[in-house]
């Protein structure tokens, strides 16, 4: 719970100062990402680990039905006016077994210690056929272990495979020093989504020159 009240404590900064700063022109290319991936839809469409509810717009633009949940009940007061949403943990939702079309995880992975029983969890609610989008920092590229000081070249220090929990960061201006952030390396992040049942359809990395994000669209099995 400590990533909670952490959420909890910083959510008025978030709303006011960093999603301005941040999401002017999607310089990281994480709504690109999203609606190139998700694409359109008229079901329910979960977001997981929702924050703000700032991806809500995006997912209604394309007629998905918005909903989400969060554990952070700070960051659900400035949600509530963009969609419907719960304070949920993400690893225990309060949804039936199929009960939404698709689902989203946009820039959360590395909040969640448990990211892959998330995954299981995410499947678990999801129809047969039902479309998942997880949205990233690059694990290979985004981390304790990479600073990011000089835009033009990444310097990747030891740490990479270390699967770490850290508040070590190259800037006092983001999120991870001030909550922290774990990490999860590329082979395991891809397999957690195989282990969880779903298999991945397309790819898609974003930001640079060197990419701040990689995104994945997957499918649950079965027919709607």
């Amino acid at each position: 719970m400590a990533a909670t009240a952490a959420y909890d404590e910083i959510a008025d900064w978030y709303e006011g100062e960093f999603l301005p700063r941040s999401s002017v022109d999607d310089p990281a290319g994480i709504d690109r990402a999203l609606r190139g991936l998700l694409g359109p839809g008229d079901g329910h469409c979960l977001e997981i680990g929702c924050g703000t509810g700032v991806h809500a717009a995006s997912v209604r633009a394309m007629g998905w039905f918005p909903v989400g949940v969060d554990v952070s009940a700070g960051m659900l007061r400035h949600a509530r006016g963009r969609l419907a949403c719960a304070r949920a943990d993400a690893e225990r939702m309060p949804l039936g077994d199929g009960s939404v079309d698709a689902a989203i995880a946009v820039m959360v992975h590395t909040d969640m210690p448990a990211y892959p029983a998330v995954l299981r969890e995410a499947a678990r609610v999801l129809r047969p056929g039902g479309v998942f989008v997880h949205v990233g920092v690059h694990p290979c590229f985004c981390g304790g272990f990479a600073d990011r000081t000089d835009p033009d070249a990444v310097v990747v220090r030891q740490g990479y495979g270390d699967r770490h929990w850290t508040k070590e960061s190259w800037t006092d201006r983001g999120i991870r020093d001030k909550v922290g952030a774990s990490h999860f390396p590329l082979a395991e992040l891809l397999n957690a989504v195989l282990d969880a049942g779903m298999v991945p359809e397309r790819f898609a990395e974003s930001g640079g020159p060197t990419p701040i994000v990689l995104a994945l669209r997957a499918r649950v099995p079965g027919k709607s």
